[in-house]
């Protein structure tokens, strides 16, 4: 059901998203779905904090809180997205797509929950020694290339069939590695 419900919301978002399709996903009644969770919006509010605190547990659990090697650390973070992904294929596509969420009602349910979430992925993003880079580099694009390729990475695997984490990893990990052996050639 949750798997079901990650799928449809991160396809749709909120607003677009039925509860139609969900119980279709889940292959589960519309009843079942409305006595655990009472509506849509109860759904939607409870799957943003399962995932965030979810996905939490795995950054805490995979990334090692003395590491601040720039692209160490990077990798880290996408050992826990891989992770978290093996149960859960399309968290982090749901929660990418709830970072892009405008809908008031849903909005009301996740939005301080989605500031908390972006305050530890920031934070942990801070922690990279940048003193590492060539002098004068912008590392907030270096940022920005390194994330926009593995969400790149993330949509095109989740999407396929037959979706592997640990296939994701290493690919993913591949990129970093090339993208760091360019930085710092």
């Amino acid at each position: 059901m949750i798997n079901a419900a990650l799928y449809v919301f991160a396809e749709r978002g909120y607003y677009h998203a039925s509860t139609d399709e969900i119980v279709k996903a889940a292959n589960i009644s519309k009843g079942l779905l409305f006595h655990y969770f009472g509506s849509k919006i109860g759904l939607y509010a409870f799957l943003y904090d399962y995932a965030t605190r979810f996905a939490t547990l795995e950054l805490t659990q995979n990334v090692d809180k003395d590491e601040n090697g720039y692209f160490e650390l990077f990798k880290q973070i996408v050992s826990a997205k891989a992770n978290a992904m093996a149960q859960y294929p399309y968290i982090y596509l749901f929660l990418k797509k709830a970072e892009e969420e405008t809908y008031p009602e849903a909005l009301a349910q996740i939005s301080e929950r989605r500031d908390k979430y972006r305050r530890i992925m920031e934070a942990l993003k801070e922690r990279a020694d940048i003193t590492v880079l060539p002098p004068h580099f912008d590392y907030d694009r270096l940022g920005d290339i390194l994330e926009y390729t593995i969400d790149g990475l993330l949509t095109e695997n989740v999407k396929g069939e037959n979706f592997r984490a640990d296939l994701f990893l290493e690919e993913a990990e591949e990129y970093v590695d090339m993208i760091q052996k360019m930085v710092l050639a």
